[in-house]
């Protein structure tokens, strides 16, 4: 196999536009073979595509599989234009340069791998989409990737579904966040978590199992997956509110806390607007962890001051040393978490 030489360790070599800047920033790729020789190719089986990017992709009333297509074949990648966020994908390694030093060294062609870095820095090429599997924001390909050596990767459990492993990978960043900030937590506190879809049920698993003196709270727009995770423990009250409605979420949270407010406020919501909820629910010196994409910086950092919010407000970061291996954990360790991704899996 012939490989391209001089690649650079942060994925930069493959940048076509604005020059010099890092791939995530980038407009756009260059998706195409030859491999360099410090990359490992992939050849991708299914996109995971991050919840706030799917609901927008679906909002538009286009097939999701065009508009995917379109933008993997202007950017070079799998990143929305709205949203600015992408995903991850599933698939097996295919080749690795000689120059390859990370996280899949050593690993034989055709093992089971999934990225833990997002699909707006991954360059992507892809042929054909085979199915939509939209309960799961998940999408069927015949496709390829290139990922240098400082791409965050692991390979697939083999105790687990493939696809449910995909989509707990997929937010694996929020539970290991929301394990962090629990610690910090005076006993007995109260936790809200806003949003109760997978980052939230995986971030309030987290917090029961670390912390089981919590009182743990989940709001979200919708019965069903609400009711999931009080069915199944993992929160002890929780109440359907549309969360860009702030006000209603405050006084929802003046109820459930009898007029306390939360010492901490986790935002998992995949939709815009959410942010003065989560701001407003909170109690003075609180802290707010805002992790879902579709969170504006601008919002919380504005609103916090327009309402004179003494609060510490942490944007999650989806990388955590060691977050793919607490997440999968909690699915193993916890067979309510694994009862409620199955439940929906098969419910969808």
């Amino acid at each position: 196999m012939i490989f391209r030489q001089g690649g650079h360790p942060l994925g930069v070599h493959r940048v076509l536009e604005p020059v010099g800047v890092l791939p995530q920033v980038a407009t756009r790729l260059d998706n195409q073979l030859p491999l360099y020789d410090n990359e490992i190719l992939i050849d991708v089986e299914r996109l995971n595509i991050d919840a706030a990017s799917f609901v927008q992709l679906e909002s538009t009333g286009r097939p999701v599989e065009e508009q995917i297509l379109e933008i993997v074949q202007h950017a070079g990648k799998m990143h929305n234009p709205v949203t600015g966020s992408g995903g991850m994908l599933l698939g097996r390694v295919a080749a690795m340069g000689p120059h390859y030093s990370g996280p899949l060294l050593g690993q034989a062609p055709g093992t089971p791998v999934a990225t833990l870095v997002s699909l707006t820095l991954t360059p992507l090429n892809i042929q054909r989409i085979i199915a939509v599997h939209a309960h799961v924001h998940q999408v069927d390909v015949v496709a390829q990737a290139l990922l240098p050596s400082s791409a965050v990767a692991a390979v697939l459990p083999t105790d687990l579904p493939p696809a449910l492993a995909l989509s707990v990978l997929d937010v694996c960043g929020a539970p290991a966040l929301v394990h962090r900030l629990v610690q910090k937590l005076p006993m007995n506190a109260t936790l809200l978590c806003i949003g109760a879809g997978k980052s939230g049920l995986l971030s309030l698993a987290a917090a029961r199992r670390a912390r089981p003196d919590l009182r743990l709270l989940v709001l979200d727009r919708y019965e069903a997956p609400l009711q999931q995770i009080l069915q199944a423990g993992l929160a002890d009250a929780g109440r359907v509110v549309d969360a860009t409605d702030a006000l209603a979420v405050r006084q929802v949270a003046l109820e459930l806390t009898e007029g306390a407010l939360c010492d901490a406020v986790v935002n998992m919501a995949s939709l815009p607007g959410t942010e003065m909820g989560a701001i407003l629910a909170a109690r003075p010196r609180a802290t707010c962890l805002f992790f879902g994409m579709a969170t504006s910086f601008t919002r919380v950092a504005l609103g916090a001051e327009g309402v004179g919010a003494d609060l510490d407000l942490l944007i999650g970061n989806g990388f955590a040393e060691g977050h793919a291996d607490l997440a999968l954990d909690l699915v193993r360790a916890m067979p309510e978490v694994l009862q409620v991704l199955k439940v929906r899996a098969v419910a969808s």
